[in-house]
């Protein structure tokens, strides 16, 4: 999708006439924290090739000069030195929605912090179960949320405030922002969630209130478009080598052992990717993005018999999104969020290995591992209790300084405000010409019919 420099432009609620209270300062070098100008950029795409950009402190594109409002670059995150929302008169509030990821009680946990702590708002709330508990038909009454309340969740998986799938009506929603007196709402979720975010942002402006509405990226499956990283990818990973090497020990245990893990994943393979790599026992991985075939002498099946008979056994890992062409299916259907239904991979594939491996006389075990809900449901890691904090606090300062209809990124490892419009709907793919998945193929050696 080609983008206009105009698209990443970030709506703001208006002028902003308030200092910030953060005792922050505007100079570079007096040993103090700075606020971000509002017209600090990060470009959108920073690489070139030598020759291509004119020398001299102009900024250029393909070896000409343009002017900087129409160079491709996001709004880099950060707090402002003045704001929109008067903190003693604000009320803000959090929404969890759609599966669980490790961190959200995280986020939960440092926006309540930041704005209790260092903007003084006494007033913030936790929707209950997701987009539902903004209907009052369907919902519960938010509960309030205090800094002391919050402390101890950070070490808790799943989210205090509960979740649930689907959208709600934006009408619906915006009548309980303004019935309840709602400026702030902060909606952690993942694409559905961002894209009911944007429409409620939109009945917002229809309505023209002083309403704002900021998203934080929630997925492990790290599939939300123009953010390099969502929190909770991390330490899925980290869970789902555990599940692989598990399954190598199994594996070479037994002769003719064969460890199959199910993955999450629905569209995008960056968990299988990036699992595969970080156990480094995996020799087949297979994901959506790259379609395979069970038969012939290229077909999986083939390929990985020619692995065990060399050595014996062998670890394949499997996206849950991955080769739904060769299931049979009924029409297609989708859940509360939008998300087409899938088939199950797993359990075929554990059957199709079954029935070659006999028809060849070739006995085998396969032991097959499903940490689906196991993987989304710890507590985060290190790293990302730090990216979760790092998301929270920016989120909080886009909200004051009045911007919205937004999500917090990472984009080249510096935090962005990414417009809702461009983001979602389109969700971010692996490419068969990554890095990552260069990496994936040199290590399994599956392209040469396995080791």
């Amino acid at each position: 999708m080609s983008v206009q420099p105009e698209q990443l432009n970030v709506t703001t609620l208006g002028p902003r006439q308030l200092k910030s209270p953060l005792p922050m300062s505007t100079l570079v070098g007096d040993g103090v924290a700075n606020f971000v100008p509002d017209d600090m950029r990060i470009l959108l795409n920073p690489e070139f090739q030598a020759g291509e950009f004119p020398t001299g402190p102009s900024l250029g594109t393909r070896a000409q000069d343009t002017r900087a409002q129409d160079v491709l670059a996001f709004e880099l995150a950060g707090p402002r030195e003045s704001i929109f929302f008067d903190p003693a008169r604000t009320r803000a509030a959090i929404v969890t929605c759609g599966g669980l990821c490790p961190g959200m009680n995280n986020v939960i946990r440092s926006l309540v912090f930041e704005l209790e702590h260092n903007y003084g708002i006494d007033e913030i709330l936790g929707i209950r179960y997701g987009y539902q508990g903004l209907n009052p038909n369907q919902g519960k009454a938010p509960r309030k949320l205090t800094a002391d309340g919050v402390d101890p969740i950070h070490h808790f998986g799943g989210t205090i405030l509960g979740t649930s799938r689907g959208p709600q009506a934006p009408t619906t929603v915006v009548d309980t922002l303004q019935r309840e007196k709602i400026d702030i709402l902060f909606c952690i979720g993942g694409d559905g969630t961002q894209r009911g975010a944007h429409k409620i942002a939109a009945e917002i402006a229809q309505r023209d209130l002083p309403i704002a509405i900021v998203g934080i990226p929630k997925t492990i499956d790290n599939d939300i478009k123009y953010c390099w990283r969502t929190f909770g990818f991390v330490t899925a990973v980290a869970e789902a080598e555990k599940a692989i090497d598990r399954a190598h020990v199994e594996a070479k245990a037994v002769r003719g052992g064969i460890g199959l893990v199910k993955l999450m994943g629905r569209e995008a393979g960056f968990i299988t990717a990036a699992a595969a790599l970080a156990s480094g026992e995996t020799n087949f991985a297979l994901i959506p993005e790259v379609p395979f075939e069970l038969q012939g002498p290229d077909g999986f099946l083939a390929k990985l018999q020619r692995r065990m008979e060399r050595r014996d056994h062998a670890v394949v890992v499997v996206a849950e999104g991955a080769g739904q062409h060769l299931l049979t299916s009924p029409e297609e259907t989708h859940d509360a969020s939008g998300n087409r239904q899938l088939a199950d991979i797993g359990p075929f594939l554990k059957q199709q290995i079954g029935k070659h491996f006999a028809a060849q006389s070739m006995p085998v075990k396969v032991i097959y591992f499903d940490p689906s809900y196991h993987i989304r449901s710890v507590p985060a890691g290190a790293a990302d209790s730090l990216f979760c904090d790092q998301l929270a606090r920016q989120a909080a300062h886009a909200a004051m300084a009045g911007k919205t209809d937004l999500l917090i990124g990472l984009w080249f490892n510096q935090l962005t405000h990414v417009p809702l419009a461009i983001s979602t709907g389109v969700s971010k793919r692996l490419s068969s010409e990554s890095q990552l998945w260069n990496a994936v193929l040199s290590l399994t050696g599956q392209e040469r019919g396995g080791w």
